[in-house]
């Protein structure tokens, strides 16, 4: 059987997954563990000009950033390597995609000057605007200063195309007049934390589950758990296979929405991808998850030696992704790639 691949219209191009953080709700289990392996240039370019003719501007034009529209540069943390980032703005410029911007913990935001000259550079070579990121598990790692600052300059240099997000958060931690860093289980403790579960926009899948886990050790229990069964049936949220914000790897995987360590296929051949699509029957992962047959995962993965979680599963992204960390250590399946995101995974 062959499920075809639905033609990219947003995404981001994952540049490397290294980041200067280590955050505790990573999608991609990215952190400063990762060996860097930045994307090259060649590779780069052939997946970005796969892309082009593909990416969709934002419903108010290429100049006005949407978030699940355009083209973002991500990681990772893309600011580690800013050479490299500015050289793949120019590349996409000059191939003519539309709504570039790049995310960002703003770790390099040290001064106002160097701020200013970063983001201007950037402007200059094409880049339309940035995506700044805020809640308590960056303010873990980066200094609310920097934050601030990276916000302050940045809308002088790109006006209104800085998205901020969660804007709920940085409003938060202004009101309270956070300073430094702050340690997730401070956050917690701290008025307003108490109610992280019910305010925030959260995903429990990469990482995240496993941070919960060990935050339920240290009496912090934010979320409930449910058996393997509730979850069999439940339809994968968002679409698995869907068209918009995919994201492209510096290994050259495709990798489907927000499902870190699951590839399509080779993001550097998108063309081919896209008109072969998928044959199921030589990933049998996939083949599971595109049916939407847990059940028969969960068997195809019990048969290879996996055991249930006893306690339960905080939600289907975590059962899928307890499934694959056990297959990707028994057998050598393309479609689990990159392999170092399940060894990053737990805490």
């Amino acid at each position: 059987m062959t499920v075809s691949v639905p033609e990219p219209i947003s995404g981001g191009l994952i540049l490397s997954y290294r980041c200067s953080a280590r955050c505790r709700h990573c999608m991609y289990a990215c952190s400063k563990e990762w060996p860097a392996d930045w994307i090259s240039e060649e590779d780069a370019g052939r997946i970005l000009q796969g892309l082009a003719g593909r990416i969709h501007a934002g419903p108010y034009g290429s100049g006005v950033l949407s978030l699940n529209h355009g083209l973002h540069f991500t990681g990772g943390e893309p600011f580690l390597n800013f050479p490299l980032l500015s050289r793949c703005v120019e590349t996409a410029r000059e191939l003519d995609i539309p709504g570039l911007f790049a995310e960002t913990n703003c770790f390099w935001a040290t001064s106002e000057n160097r701020a200013r000259e970063m983001l201007a550079s950037l402007k200059v070579r094409g880049l339309v605007g940035i995506l700044i990121s805020v809640n308590p598990f960056y303010l873990e790692y980066v200094p609310f200063e920097r934050t601030e600052r990276a916000i302050r300059v940045g809308r002088e240099v790109f006006g209104a195309n800085v998205m901020v997000y969660q804007q709920s958060y940085y409003e938060m931690f202004r009101t309270m007049k956070t300073t430094g860093t702050v340690a997730f289980e401070s956050f917690l403790r701290m008025e307003g934390g108490g109610r992280f579960a019910e305010n925030t926009e959260f995903f429990l899948s990469g990482r995240a589950p496993y941070s919960m886990e060990y935050l339920e050790a240290e009496g912090l229990e934010l979320f409930p758990r449910s058996s393997a069964e509730a979850f069999l049936r439940e339809p994968c949220r968002p679409d698995f296979l869907r068209r918009w914000h995919n994201h492209f790897d510096n290994y050259g995987n495709f990798v489907p929405g927000y499902c870190g360590g699951l590839s399509l296929g080779d993001s550097r051949e998108l063309g081919r991808l896209l008109s072969e699509g998928i044959r199921l029957d030589e990933r049998p992962v996939l083949r599971f998850i595109v049916e939407d047959d847990f059940r028969g995962l969960l068997g195809f993965a019990q048969e290879r030696g996996y055991e249930r979680n006893p306690e339960g599963y905080f939600s289907k992204c975590h059962l899928c992704a307890d499934i694959r960390r056990h297959l990707v250590g028994v057998e050598d399946f393309p479609e689990l790639r990159p392999r170092e995101f399940y060894r990053r995974l737990t805490r």
